[in-house]
């Protein structure tokens, strides 16, 4: 841990706070429908032509039922068309290197991956897609799931704030407002940002370079359908071949680069994601790429706070998310600055840290810092690779993902499921002092409570249900490279990323196995519209409710109390489910790396 570490985490946070309201109040805009904003001159004829061309009348809400019917609908429509690209794409345009067909269980993994804003990523992106893929199948899912999420957090937040009202917006509405007034124009700006720093945007070929000297390399053999071989373990045969040039892959990296940041997607152009310099060239790129993951989420608190007209409970909300964040940041900073001591003992300067599978160009902090963002939010891009942190830096992303990401987390997902918590953290604290709880002016009854315990459910047996059934099976151990703790904790870590809709990996699991595609592809969908549901059933069930004033015996949905009530019960929930797993994967690792025994 270094001073220059630390004057670039105050000066993350600075910014991060200063952009807070400014953020939050153009959000108030974009998600009223008659809201006015800057850009309304330029795209308010291209918004009323889309209702006209869709049938749509944006002055017609939808109870809860139909915003979610509407969602449901409108991803399945989404899933389906992404797979058909993938599997079609050798008959597509935008082909230069003539990629074949996605087999039929990876098409369905990626086409549920990128449908659900997790972006799990069982290929290389360079070697298995072509541009059209990547833009039309992939990039257009980036801005749509993320404008999903963004809606589905503000229907929460209208049912919170509505007095006896039966409806909760209009999905559509919703949809083509944040896509043309939030997602497109910001991420237009940030794409040219990229490319100032050196991110690559075209559609050229593939190019070649004639190496110094030939290397010997392990690549895959492929049939004559161009789909890469597997043995009767389904890994991948592999074959040794003498390398006398290198590729340089080009693309419409920038474009992608933007919204799979700001939309908290993660998927990357290239296999190296982040690390690869084509995609994060710069430290100003870098730092900058950090900041957008929690932009959106960061000003959907304020977003709360304006709409429930009690800012200080959006600031409640924001603090609760940041005493998360940072003391995970500096647990995982800690642990890598610490480094290995089986290491130091062979000679490797302990100064030197944790630099296994890190970015020399980044370093330790960033990668920390990159790592616990990206985790902290339902991003899952990543600047170095997680499989090589020591067992407790490994453990701070993955329990980061077992709390439902809500440190500040994915666009909108994050809101709203922090707001789960909020939910449980006010009745709990209803049940202390013997009174029907009570938030922000309205009875927070049985129901409310049943289905937000559901919604948190749906995460907790996805995640340890697939990691029992993959431990169990011959097909989950066969994807392994490591055994032991670190093996569990690879199957324990693929299971949570996708339930948690994050996308990053511990990629020493070979994933890309038809079990592996299938189950993880439908935690993915479980982790995503499974927890939506009952969202959207508490959005409604709250809007209905007419709003009674406080009384001696509401608890205050914000100051210092509330917040520490809410990181407690975000700890506690999440300790209590998965500290079993955890200490039988990272824990007893680190017990390993330090003593070589477990202590008794």
């Amino acid at each position: 841990m270094d001073l220059f570490g630390l004057i670039q985490l105050i000066l993350f946070v600075a910014m991060l706070v200063a952009l807070t309201k400014p953020v939050g109040l153009y959000l108030v805009r974009v998600l009223d429908a008659e809201g006015k904003t800057f850009l309304d001159p330029v795209l308010r004829p291209t918004e009323r032509l889309f209702y006209r061309l869709f049938g749509i009348n944006p002055g017609k809400e939808q109870d809860w039922k139909g915003y979610t019917v509407s969602m449901l609908c409108f991803s399945l429509v989404g899933l389906l068309f992404t797979y058909a690209i993938l599997r079609l794409q050798h008959l597509l345009p935008l082909n230069p290197q003539g990629f074949g067909p996605v087999g039929a269980d990876l098409a369905f993994n990626t086409a549920a991956s990128f449908t659900t804003n997790t972006n799990w990523q069982n290929y290389g992106g360079e070697s298995t897609l072509s541009y059209f893929s990547q833009m039309v199948g992939l990039t257009l899912h980036n801005f749509a799931s993320a404008a999903v999420g963004i809606g589905v957090a503000a229907a929460l937040v209208r049912g919170i704030a509505g007095n006896s009202s039966k409806t909760i917006g209009n999905f559509w509405v919703d949809l083509i407002r944040i896509n043309l007034y939030l997602l497109l124009p910001i991420c237009f700006v940030f794409a040219l940002f990229l490319v100032s720093q050196g991110v690559i945007q075209n559609f050229k070929g593939y190019g070649k370079a004639a190496l110094v000297e030939p290397v010997l390399s392990e690549v895959p053999i492929k049939d004559a359908a161009g789909e890469e071989v597997r043995d009767e373990k389904g890994n991948t045969v592999m074959k040794t071949q003498k390398m006398k040039t290198q590729i340089i892959p080009q693309g419409p990296v920038a474009s992608q680069a933007a919204i799979k940041m700001l939309g908290t997607n993660g998927g990357g152009f290239f296999n190296a994601n982040a690390a690869h310099p084509y995609e994060n060239p710069t430290p100003l790129s870098n730092f900058l790429q950090i900041l957008s993951i929690f932009l959106i989420p960061s000003g959907l608190t304020y977003y709360l706070g304006r709409m429930v007209k009690k800012q200080q409970h959006g600031w409640a909300v924001w603090s609760a998310m940041a005493i998360l964040f940072l003391a995970a940041l500096l647990a995982c900073w800690w642990a890598e600055s610490v480094g290995n001591p089986r290491l130091h003992a062979l000679g490797v300067d302990p100064a030197s840290g944790n630099m296994e599978g890190k970015e020399v160009r980044f370093g330790i902090f960033n990668s920390a810092l990159f790592a616990t963002v990206t985790t902290a939010a339902s991003c899952g891009a990543v600047n170095a690779m997680h499989d090589s942190f020591t067992p407790l830096g490994g453990l701070i992303p993955l329990f980061n993902m077992q709390l439902g990401e809500v440190v500040f987390g994915g666009v909108g997902a994050g809101l709203y499921g922090m707001l789960i918590f909020v939910i449980l953290a006010v009745f709990l604290t209803g049940l202390m002092v013997g009174r029907t709880p009570e938030y922000l002016g309205k009875k927070i009854e049985s129901y409310d409570v049943k289905v937000s315990v559901l919604a948190l459910l749906v995460s907790i047996f996805s995640i340890l249900g697939f990691s029992a059934w993959a431990i169990a099976g011959k097909w989950g151990l066969a994807g392994l490279n490591n055994s032991g703790p670190h093996g569990l904790t690879e199957i324990l870590y693929a299971y949570s990323s996708a339930t948690g809709n994050n996308g990053s990996a511990f990629a020493g699991l070979t994933g890309s196995t038809a079990w592996y595609n299938i189950t993880l592809g439908l935690a993915m969908l479980a982790g995503r519209f499974l927890m939506i549901v009952p969202v959207m059933a508490l959005a409604g069930n709250l809007s209905r409710k007419k709003m009674v004033p406080p009384s001696a015996g509401s608890f205050p949905a914000w100051g210092p109390v509330f917040t520490l009530v809410l990181v407690g019960t975000v700890l506690i929930i999440g300790a209590l489910t998965f500290l079993p797993a955890l200490a039988l994967g990272p824990i007893v690792e680190h017990f390993l790396m330090m003593k070589s025994t477990l202590p008794y």
